[in-house]
């Protein structure tokens, strides 16, 4: 038997509660080596932790594509390791994998079906990547622009990010960059991330909300007004946007992190002022937008993601944890805003 660590969600914090990493426990336990056919046994390498995964704490999610979280069973989410036995055909040892799907374990027995093998040279060797900017946060990033945003070369537009130095967001905006926006203004909640925005994201210039008004800030940042607005955090931030918005512009619903503590359905409801300005502004607002809806073209927006990366035309931001017992830190600092770009946990060499 091989001998494991893995993380159980141990309580819930509560629809109205904030996640603290006592709602996690660490244990040790076994697994069994012996493979039945189509079973992989896998190294964990990396593992990610997103603001979705509060939903998840809860005992109801409130969305139909996305579980809650068992008491006392292991945590999945975002993953990638090496194969290190396989009873699956189409994989073999020292392949590296990932899985959307991937228990918070050092080590874990996986029905190979479950598991997307990866090229490393893809990203560099950087195999993280593929929990963020070459993986679903980016892809939603590049969905979202493009199917979404409405963004046109030579237009003149401006777009506006909110949680722009998270994993998503900072590569949004970029993105933004790149397709033609004139001018992309990412709000965040430092200092240090509006330097890193402008100074290494080449984001045009950056909000801090926790130190200035942020509708005062916009009018300075965007003097033509709103085209885009990536929405990342929802509540007061986006009104503030919102209530800048051009006639015709467009809204992309991708997260309403500020919300996520809170017992309200998704996405929460608008305030009757933003409401009245999305109206008589004809702004397009989606009710949410769902990567998982663009599966046929996942492949294709990888290749993309990584050539920019690789390139340089996209910089890509992590904040490294070590270690699998901080999973439950990782998570709650993350959901505090305490990371830059993509928050994961390095589990082993």
């Amino acid at each position: 038997m091989l001998r494991v660590r893995r993380v159980l969600l141990n309580d819930r914090p509560g629809a109205n509660g904030e996640p603290v990493p006592s709602n996690f426990r660490v244990e040790e336990t076994t697994v069994q080596p012996d493979l039945n056919k189509g079973q992989v046994l896998v190294r964990t390498l990396f593992l990610s932790v997103d603001p979705y995964m509060r939903c998840r704490m809860n005992d109801i999610t409130g969305v139909e594509y996305m579980a809650p979280w068992r008491l006392s069973e292991a945590v999945d989410g975002g993953g990638v390791g090496v194969v290190e036995s396989s009873c699956y055909d189409a994989l073999s040892v020292g392949d590296t994998v990932m899985s959307m799907n991937w228990h918070w374990q050092t080590h874990v027995v996986m029905d190979g079906k479950c598991l997307q093998k990866v090229d490393p040279q893809l990203v560099d060797g950087h195999v993280s990547y593929f929990l963020g900017a070459v993986g679903m946060p980016g892809l939603t990033a590049l969905f979202g622009v493009r199917k979404k945003g409405n963004v046109t070369q030579g237009a003149n537009q401006t777009m506006v990010v909110s949680g722009a130095a998270g994993a998503c967001g900072s590569i949004a905006g970029q993105i933004g960059r790149l397709d033609g926006c004139t001018r992309v203004v990412g709000i965040c909640g430092s200092a240090e991330k509006c330097r890193v925005l402008v100074e290494e994201l080449g984001f045009s210039a950056a909000v801090n909300y926790r130190q200035e008004g942020v509708a005062t800030a916009l009018k300075e940042g965007c003097p033509n007004g709103v085209d885009v607005y990536f929405d990342n955090v929802g509540g007061p931030i986006s009104d503030a946007v919102i209530a800048q918005m051009n006639n015709g512009s467009h809204v992309i619903l991708c997260g309403q992190i500020s919300q996520y503590n809170k017992d309200v359905p998704y996405p929460p409801p608008l305030s009757d002022r933003t409401l009245e300005a999305v109206l008589s502004k004809n702004i397009t607002r989606y009710s949410r937008f769902i990567v998982l809806n663009y599966m046929e073209e996942h492949e294709a927006g990888i290749l993309q993601l990584s050539q920019w990366v690789r390139d340089g035309q996209i910089k890509v931001l992590e904040t490294v944890v070590n270690g699998i017992e901080n999973m439950g830190v990782a998570f709650c600092s993350m959901m505090k805003g305490g990371n830059i770009g993509k928050q994961v946990i390095k589990i082993s060499d």
